[in-house]
């Protein structure tokens, strides 16, 4: 991607309201700022914006502006996720789906939206098994960009980039306990494996330094 094109995707990308709700048919905000400056999506697809998000980026890309695609959502007022506690059973999946880490809580534990870093993505609903997570209206009547501030859209965004940042930092440090333990393996593999055959100890040797080599590969390009 040419200077030019970094440039404005990062202006895309700071008119989008940043709900990182994969409505767009992409999996972040950024990830659909990149596929308009490809050419691969159009301007219309960022149900959150509404027709007011669509002006903006017609402005930017100098497209013609288009009505907000209905195969990609309706506008709508900003909202704003809370959960049931009474039926709340603590199973985390809701957390591991909030792309902002706007949901508190541990394993077996109550759960609780924060709602000033809450962007109504709705990712958390499917994946709740009890439907105990509902939906309020933040915005009364206001809709698209007139529901959301620039300071709203910029903390949702910081949200997001600190999320990613955790989770590479958190998945570095698994790969490096599972190289440690297989190195650990790997040094006396007789001693760690039911197996006495020279042929199918060498074997899972094989199979283990593979996978080391995998995740050093994987660390690599992180």
């Amino acid at each position: 991607m040419s200077a030019h094109q970094d440039a404005l995707t990062e202006r895309i990308l700071a008119a989008l309201p940043q709900t990182q709700c994969t409505r767009c048919g992409y999996p972040d905000c950024r990830g659909y700022a990149e596929a308009i400056v490809a050419g691969q999506a159009g301007i219309n697809q960022c149900p959150p914006g509404g027709q007011a998000g669509v002006l903006r980026l017609a402005d930017i890309t100098q497209q013609p502006s288009l009505p907000l695609s209905a195969a990609h959502g309706t506008e709508s007022p900003r909202a704003v996720m809370w959960i049931d506690e009474n039926w709340c059973i603590g199973c985390t999946l809701c957390i591991k789906a909030c792309p902002t880490d706007a949901i508190v809580g541990t394993n077996k534990r109550m759960h609780t939206v924060i709602e000033q870093w809450c962007t109504g993505c709705e990712l958390c609903l499917p994946v709740c098994p009890v439907d105990c997570i509902e939906t309020d209206n933040a915005s009364g009547q206001r809709t698209g960009w007139d529901a959301w501030t620039p300071a709203q859209a910029d903390t949702a965004r910081e949200r997001y980039q600190f999320r990613s940042i955790r989770l590479i930092s958190e998945e570095r440090e698994r790969l490096k306990k599972l190289e440690k333990r297989a190195i650990e393996k790997l040094s006396d593999l007789a001693t760690h494996s039911h197996h006495t055959d020279p042929v199918v100890l060498d074997k899972k040797r094989q199979v283990i330094e593979a996978a080391i080599a995998r995740a050093r590969a994987r660390q690599a390009q992180d």
